[in-house]
């Protein structure tokens, strides 16, 4: 058996921008992928804190060092730029290798930069 568990988790990130004519996804600054152990195109939950949607989509690698949170295609209407968001990856895990796991988190400023780090 495998349980779902959480494995990144980008909290608090400022949506930086909404772009309709595009394929779809999310767009995330390639540096904050790699801090909380996130990969291009993996799948993702995006929660909005600011409007309460969520929504499942795949992370798209964004400009390194732009801070940039782009919804892109239909998911652009799930937000407006500076509405915030928590972006959460999940991995499938047997419980005994749950139990000795530790999810990556990065807490954001309102300018996408990380203030916190966990564990």
């Amino acid at each position: 058996m495998h349980v779902q568990i959480l494995k990144s988790k980008l909290h608090r990130a400022t949506l930086t921008e909404c772009v309709l004519e595009y394929e779809g996804s999310l767009a995330i600054d390639l540096d904050l992928l790699d801090a909380v152990g996130m990969l291009p195109y993996e799948k993702i939950l995006v929660v909005n804190q600011t409007n309460g949607q969520r929504l499942e989509t795949y992370a798209i690698p964004g400009p390194r060092g732009s801070r940039q949170f782009c919804l892109n295609g239909a998911a652009a209407r799930c937000g407006y730029p500076g509405d915030m968001l928590t972006v959460m990856s999940f991995a499938a895990m047997t419980p005994a290798e749950a139990a000795a796991f530790t999810p990556q988190v990065a807490v954001l400023d309102e300018q996408n930069h990380i203030v916190t780090r966990k564990p």
